[in-house]
């Protein structure tokens, strides 16, 4: 490291100059800086490394990009909408995503790909190979899925929106990983994430997206249980409560006053930007002893906690133990002598504890037990509950 510190101010002039050529087509030129080197040693251990945030349009993906260039990574941004041409009919679009990396302090490249297309994928492998040379960080963020999904039974939702559902979460995630490993493992002590939605087993709502977003965990370990051993850390990540561009829509707020949102459901108000998890994973990124989190499922109020990030407003969400302190204050609250049938069922206690209802089927049957036991309810809420 003393070494780099020494040698990027001399660097410094010969990158810069290489920066103000006309870039090559994708590429965004990086932001010039007055005290540019002083930030290379100090803020951005991850200059040098190049990462692929696949499915960075928007959401986790595009505010993990982002999160990337601000500790200086180049980051390539790759998904299906470009300007002129936004499949899913929402604005933005790969190269604004890049641009944003590139605002950030990092260098922005994108690349139109559908990643349920094999040939497309290796197109990308090929500029990421013809531009950089290297992969360092693989990030397998696409999805797709949400306008497909219908939250009812199995029997009622549509066949065919599901097997898309499955390739769009599922098909991609496999495709990308198999195509960009072999560069990936070129690199050392390189990092592939799979993002996901939850770390507990619990049933997600409706099948097609549970078994989606359980692949992906199952992915990360099994991809951590291969490479691992030859240096290489594969984990997954879940955002908490994500407060989204579409999530904003759907709750009727912007940025600036999303907190209004709490009043369509109370739990908004333990939301959190993506760029949360993005600053999440970006620290993981940059940490040298990550291998012994291999194989596992990370929530971005952990990596928060585990990092020191914070939240663009400066709050480290968490939303995981929101979950189990607002639970366990509404048990609590049960008198005693309702409390042996309140623990009944899953029903008996959903009707006794108000919005913290919706926490209690993530507990399920588990929970019950414990809290019939009698114990602490605090330690039957936090043993059980895995969000």
């Amino acid at each position: 490291r003393r070494r780099l510190a020494g040698a990027v101010p001399l660097l410094l002039p010969t990158v810069l100059a290489l920066q103000s050529l006309s870039p090559p087509i994708g590429r965004i030129p990086a932001a010039s800086s007055k005290s540019a080197s002083w930030t290379m040693i100090n803020d951005l251990p991850l200059l040098g490394n190049v990462a692929l945030v696949a499915g960075a349009t928007r959401g986790a993906g595009r505010q993990i990009a982002i999160a990337l260039g601000e500790k200086g990574a180049t980051v390539w941004c790759s998904g299906r909408s470009v300007r002129g041409k936004t499949p899913e009919g929402r604005p933005e679009t790969i190269e604004e995503t890049a641009e944003l990396v590139t605002a950030a302090g990092g260098v922005g490249r994108w690349a139109q790909c559908d990643h349920t297309d094999p040939a497309a994928v290796e197109g990308l492998l090929a500029k990421i190979e013809a531009e950089d040379g290297k992969l360092n960080i693989l990030i397998n963020d696409i999805w797709g899925g949400d306008s497909l999904t219908n939250w009812g039974p199995f029997e009622e939702h549509d066949l065919s929106n599901g097997l898309r559902i499955m390739q769009l979460g599922v098909s991609t995630h496999l495709i990308t990983a198999r195509i960009m490993l072999p560069l990936l493992l070129k690199s050392e002590a390189s990092l592939l994430v799979e993002i996901t939605d939850g770390v507990g087993d619990h049933y997600r709502g409706t099948l097609f997206y549970d078994l989606a977003k359980a692949s992906t965990r199952r992915l990360a370990f099994a991809l951590n249980s291969e490479i691992a051993p030859k240096g290489h850390t594969a984990v997954a990540v879940t955002p908490g409560f994500l407060r989204s561009e579409a999530m904003l829509d759907l709750f009727g707020v912007t940025e600036e006053n999303w907190h209004d949102g709490a009043k369509m459901d109370p739990h908004f108000q333990a939301s959190e930007t993506p760029r949360f998890v993005g600053r999440g994973i970006a620290s993981l990124a940059a940490d040298l002893d990550r291998k012994e989190l291999g194989g596992r499922v990370l929530s971005s109020g952990w990596l928060g906690e585990r990092f020191g990030c914070t939240d663009v407003d400066g709050r480290r969400p968490n939303f995981s133990q929101y979950a189990i302190d607002t639970l366990a204050s509404a048990i609590a609250a049960i008198p005693a002598s309702e409390r042996p049938a309140a623990f009944e069922t899953a029903e008996a206690l959903s009707g006794k504890v108000g919005s913290a209802a919706a926490f209690v089927g993530v507990g399920g049957a588990e929970l019950l037990e414990e809290l019939r036991k009698g114990g602490d309810v605090r330690a039957a809420v936090q043993s059980t509950l895995k969000i």
